[in-house]
């Protein structure tokens, strides 16, 4: 038996159920295909955030591009098996970031559809952008240093600054981008090596440059603690569409991500996320 189809309108007394505040501030993380069959497709379903939102609203996704990186699980996945040959082939391939034009397809359909979106606006950084549209996207991804993927100098700083929703459409504690902010904060974060492909002129170059040591392989479990301990309606949960989804603030995900690091993670960080 087919599932009964979602309307943008339908989606959007979803959001506002849930609680996305109008004229607010809203970083986004989706699965389409949790939420279900949608009548107009990502379209709809970024129209109907937009709806809540409301004119004075901002969307915000991550536009994340691990397909530029040779230091990135993408790419090891991308060349296991391969010669040495055909892995030099890959890495020549592989285009220089250009924030207007670069794709991210890692980050699935609504991203791409608000990247691409009139008015939209993205950060600078070639592995760890964002996407944003409405009257703060510009401050929002201004000033994002190619040297910091996702900490004080990134537009989770702002969004943290802002007190911006995080909404998780579909999609569980793992994909929290918000946690990462919170391994800059923790005394002493491991770092690391990354590499990528930047623009030099009309050409391209491969840039090398250090970073925290990013790392999402126990957020699933961090997320789940936080949402245990936090008191209602901190972590608000219903479903948009036929999705199960959590909105929550960002202050009170980083606050308690940088309490809880330190004292469940045991020698560095394990599982480099996009770069």
């Amino acid at each position: 038996m087919l599932s009964a189809s979602h309307s943008r309108a339908r989606l959007a007394g979803h959001l506002a159920r849930l609680g996305v505040e109008r004229g607010g501030v809203l970083m986004v993380h989706a699965s389409l295909r949790a939420v279900g069959v949608v009548d107009g497709g990502v379209r709809a379903v970024a129209g109907a955030l937009r709806d809540v939102l409301g004119p004075q609203g901002t969307l915000v996704v991550p536009a994340f591009t691990p397909e530029n990186s040779d230091t990135s699980p993408h790419y090891r996945a991308r060349v296991r098996g391969l010669s040495d040959r055909d892995r030099d082939a890959v890495r020549a391939a592989m285009p220089a970031f250009d924030p207007a034009t670069t794709a991210a397809p890692s980050m699935g359909r609504l991203a791409e559809m608000v990247r691409r979106s009139p008015g939209s606006v993205r950060s600078a950084h070639p592995q760890t952008s964002f996407a944003a549209v409405g009257p703060l996207a510009g401050h929002v991804v201004a000033g994002h240093r190619p040297d910091c993927h996702l900490g004080e100098a990134s537009p989770l700083a702002r969004l943290y600054d802002l007190r911006a929703q995080i909404l998780l459409l579909g999609t569980g504690f793992a994909s929290c981008t918000a946690f990462h902010l919170a391994e800059y904060r923790v005394p002493s974060a491991p770092r690391r090596t990354y590499r990528c492909v930047v623009r030099d002129g009309g050409g391209r170059r491969w840039w090398e440059y250090e970073d925290v040591a990013l790392d999402d392989s126990d957020f699933a479990a961090l997320g789940a603690d936080f949402e245990r301990s936090a008191r209602p309606p901190a972590v608000a949960a219903t479903s948009v569409g036929s999705a199960p989804s959590r909105l929550f603030r960002f202050p009170e995900a980083v606050g308690f991500a940088t309490r809880w690091l330190p004292a469940h993670r045991h020698g560095g960080a394990g599982g480099d996320v996009s770069s």
